[in-house]
């Protein structure tokens, strides 16, 4: 693959976005791709916003993905998928979590949680919506959210097949949710 490929993971602090990007740059660096990955945490243990930059490709000389450039983005929360459209290319993907987590703003009752944000998602781009805490938690637990969007975005992707996605969830897990997060990696690829 000579052409650069742009993720962006979004989401908000605890929802494990950094893990699955983790996970995701390891994967493509054992299969032979030059990597780079930024990451940016903002307020994010105090559940403000997070976002990961993942590139890959042939050659790849820098790791931040510029607005319109994104080929994939993955959203762990809505109201973040929106917050960033714009990074999406023409013709790109997005998967979203059907999830909301309010902002401070809303909490206080100084704001009210945007409505239609999946509607107008469709409206822009292709978009993948499904409630992914639901399908971790009949798996077991439902903080395997973020493995089952990982798993819908190496599907999104295409042709990263020949990847060990299960050692790659096994080494950057702890051992005790191992197969918990393989079965999670796989429910997702299978959305």
């Amino acid at each position: 693959m000579s052409e650069v490929k742009n993720i962006l993971l979004v989401g908000v602090g605890g929802q494990g976005t950094i893990l699955a990007s983790k996970i995701l740059t390891t994967g493509l660096m054992k299969a032979g791709y030059d990597v780079k990955m930024s990451e940016v945490h903002g307020m994010s243990q105090r559940g403000g916003s997070v976002s990961t930059q993942v590139r890959f490709g042939e050659k790849v000389y820098s790791p931040i993905v510029g607005k319109g450039s994104a080929d994939v983005i993955v959203a762990f929360e809505k109201m973040e998928a929106l917050r960033y459209l714009d990074y999406l290319k023409q013709g790109g993907k997005m998967v979203v979590n059907d999830f909301e987590i309010n902002p401070l703003p809303v909490n206080v009752g100084a704001a009210e949680y945007p409505e239609g944000i999946l509607e107008e998602l469709s409206s822009k781009c292709d978009v993948l919506s499904f409630k992914a805490g639901e399908v971790a938690k009949e798996l077991g637990n439902p903080k395997a959210m973020n493995v089952v969007l990982l798993g819908a975005l190496v599907k999104a992707l295409g042709g990263l097949d020949d990847i060990d996605w299960d050692a790659e969830v096994e080494a950057n897990v702890k051992p005790k949710f191992a197969e918990l997060n393989k079965k999670a990696f796989h429910a997702g690829y299978e959305l």
